[in-house]
C-alpha cells in the first residue's frame, strides 16, 4: 500500500504542470466565461445598478467608488490567502463571490444592502487578476507559462466582445427584465467558471505555500518588482483611456457619430483576440522589458496622433484617420501586453507569488479607480491636453522599464532562460 501511494501522490506535490493540457483548456474556458461576464457588466454598470435598485445615478456612482475603494484594503489579505491556499482556491472562491453578488443585486431595495453587494462584487473583481495568475504561474513555467498567458489575454478579450453584444441584447428588453435576465446571467457565468476551476486538479508547484517568510516586507523591498509595478500604474491609463476617454473625444473633438466612435473599440478588440497569442510569440524573442518599453512608445505615438487629429482631418477623411491611429494605439497594446504581464509572475518568487501579484494589481486597481476624475479634468480642459499628459505618463513607464532592466534577473527578462533558473 505504501509503494502504491507514493508515485501518485508525488506528481500533484512537486510539479508545477501537474494538470497538464486539460487543466489550461479548463482555466482558460474558465477565462472566457469570466471575460463575457465582465463584457456584459462593464458597458452596463451604471445603467444595470439603475435599473435594479432605482437609485439616482449620482449616488450609485458615488457608491460605485467608494466601494472600489474599500475593495482595495482586500487586496493584501488575497495576496496572504493565495500563499497560504494557492490561487486555484481563492479563484474559486472570489468567483463565488462575485456570482452571489449579481445573484443578490435585485434584491438590493435600500443604500446600504447595494453598497454592500457593490463591496462584494469589486472584492471579487479585484482578487481575480492575482489569483488566476498565480494558478496560472502553478500550472505552467518558463515560455510555456508566457503561451499559457498569450491566450488567456487573447480569448479575453474575444470574451469581451461577445459579453459586449450580449448587453447590447439585453438593453432591448422592456422595463427592467433585461437587467434582471442580466443579473442572473452574471451569476450563472462566474458559477460556471468557479466549477471549471474547481474541476483543475490541485497543484502546488516546486516552492511549499505556507513557507511565507518575509511577507509583504521582502515585497516591498524588492525594488526591481516595485519598478515594474510603478511602471505599469503610469502606463496603465493608457489602456483605460480607450473606455473612459476616447468615445467623448471623438464625438466632441473629432465630431464622429456616436455608433461610429463604437467601431473604434471594435476594432481594437478583434484585433487583439486575433493577434495575441502571435503578437505574444514575436515578442518572446527578445527582452520583456525593452518589448514592453517599446509598446509603451507606441502608445505616445498615437496619443500624440490623437492630439492633433482635430486640426488636421474633418468629414469623411476624419473616420480613416481615427482607425489608423486606433491600429496603431492596439499595436502599441499587442507590444506592451504580453511582455508587461508575464514580467509581474515571472519575477515573483513561488512561496509568495500571491502577495507579489497583489501587490501589482493595485497599479490596475488604483489607476481604474483614479482614471476618471483624472480623464474627466483632462477632458474639460482641452482636447491636447489629455493625450500630451497621457503621452508623458507612458513615456515615464517606458523608461522605468528599461532602468529597471538592469536589476532584473536574467530568468524574468529572458523568455527562453533554462527553467532551473526560475
Amino acid at each position: 500500500m505504501e509503494d502504491t501511494r507514493v508515485p501518485e501522490a508525488a506528481p500533484r506535490t512537486v510539479h508545477p504542470a501537474a494538470g497538464g493540457a486539460p487543466a489550461r483548456r479548463r482555466l482558460i474556458a474558465s477565462s472566457l466565461a469570466t471575460s463575457i461576464g465582465d463584457g456584459i457588466y462593464v458597458p452596463l454598470t451604471m445603467l444595470f445598478v439603475h435599473g435594479l435598485t432605482g437609485l439616482s445615478l449620482t449616488s450609485i456612482g458615488t457608491g460605485l467608488t467608494v466601494a472600489g475603494f474599500s475593495a482595495l484594503a482586500f487586496m493584501p489579505a488575497a495576496g496572504i490567502l493565495i500563499d497560504r491556499f494557492g490561487g486555484r482556491r481563492v479563484l474559486i472562491g472570489v468567483l463565488a463571490l462575485r456570482a452571489i453578488g449579481f445573484a443578490a443585486y435585485p434584491f438590493a431595495d435600500s443604500y446600504p444592502a447595494f453598497l454592500t453587494i457593490a463591496l462584494v462584487v469589486a472584492v471579487g473583481m479585484w482578487a481575480s487578476s492575482p489569483s488566476q495568475q498565480s494558478l496560472i504561474g502553478d500550472l505552467a513555467r518558463g515560455a510555456e507559462r508566457d503561451r499559457l498567458l498569450a491566450w488567456d489575454r487573447s480569448l479575453r478579450n474575444a470574451g469581451m466582445g461577445c459579453g459586449s453584444l450580449a448587453a447590447a441584447g439585453m438593453l432591448a428588453w422592456n422595463g427592467t427584465t433585461g437587467f434582471v435576465v442580466a443579473a442572473e446571467t452574471l451569476a450563472a457565468v462566474f458559477a460556471v467558471a468557479a466549477v471549471l476551476v474547481a474541476r483543475i486538479p490541485r497543484v502546488r508547484g516546486l516552492a511549499k505555500r505556507p513557507d511565507a517568510r518575509g511577507g509583504y516586507r521582502q515585497v516591498l523591498a524588492d525594488r526591481p518588482y516595485l519598478l515594474l509595478t510603478t511602471a505599469n500604474f503610469l502606463i496603465a491609463f493608457g489602456y483605460t483611456t480607450q473606455a473612459m476617454a476616447l468615445p467623448v473625444f471623438l464625438t466632441r473633438d473629432v465630431a464622429l457619430p456616436d455608433a461610429l466612435a463604437g467601431v473604434v473599440f471594435a476594432v481594437n478588440t478583434v484585433l487583439v483576440a486575433a493577434l495575441g497569442v502571435p503578437a505574444a510569440r514575436l515578442a518572446s524573442r527578445g527582452r520583456r522589458t525593452r518589448t514592453a518599453a517599446l509598446g509603451a512608445t507606441v502608445f505616445a505615438l498615437s496619443f500624440a496622433a490623437f492630439a492633433v487629429l482635430p486640426r488636421l482631418v474633418h468629414g469623411a477623411d476624419a473616420l480613416v484617420a481615427v482607425l489608423a491611429v486606433a491600429v496603431l494605439y492596439t499595436g502599441g497594446e499587442l507590444a506592451h501586453s504580453a511582455p508587461a504581464q508575464s514580467l509581474s509572475v515571472q519575477a515573483a518568487p513561488d512561496h509568495l507569488r500571491g502577495r507579489y501579484l497583489s501587490v501589482h494589481q493595485l497599479s490596475w486597481s488604483v489607476c481604474r479607480t483614479i482614471a476618471p476624475v483624472l480623464l474627466g479634468f483632462l477632458l474639460d480642459t482641452g482636447p491636447w491636453h489629455l493625450w500630451t499628459v497621457l503621452a508623458l505618463l507612458v513615456l515615464t513607464g517606458a523608461a522605468i522599464l528599461l532602468y529597471a532592466e538592469r536589476s532584473l534577473p536574467p530568468h524574468t527578462n529572458l523568455p527562453h532562460a533554462r527553467a532551473s533558473a526560475i
